[in-house]
């Protein structure tokens, strides 16, 4: 199970860096809950969509140097990131966009069954990122 789960991951972040939302859905449970850093939380396939369409509205990110695990029944799995991005368009209440590139560390946690991701909640420092974006 263990090993499984971490393909499973590795490929929803082989998905995501390759912009390939469809593949990257098709990992997820219809019901999946979806944890936004700092922020609400999210319940279905369908808002996450809209989620993921937002996030490429505005950013461009690619995530390098990954780590994933998991427990030893496979239902329970993090990742280590770092995040190399760049804002392209302001996100409401957030700072002006004009293109500003940040490097940011990250983690992510998973629930899985049934050979799905059924939960994601990730984690980030956002003043690193304001910080990061407001420089001149």
């Amino acid at each position: 199970m263990r090993s499984e789960t971490e393909a499973l991951i590795k490929n929803y972040y082989t998905a995501f860096n390759n912009g390939d939302w469809e593949a990257m859905l098709a990992l997820l449970s219809e019901d999946m809950w979806h944890d936004i850093n700092q922020s609400g939380a999210e319940t279905g396939k369908d808002a996450f969509r809209a989620f993921m369409a937002e996030m490429h509205r505005c950013y461009r990110e690619r995530l390098e140097n990954i780590v994933v695990m998991s427990d030893e029944t496979g239902t329970r799995a993090g990742s280590e990131y770092v995040v190399h991005g760049q804002y392209l368009t302001t996100a409401e209440g957030l700072p002006e966009a004009h293109g500003q590139k940040y490097i940011l560390p990250g983690g992510a946690f998973f629930d899985v069954a049934n050979d799905k991701i059924t939960r994601v909640t990730n984690y980030y420092s956002l003043q690193d990122w304001l910080d990061q974006v407001s420089q001149p």
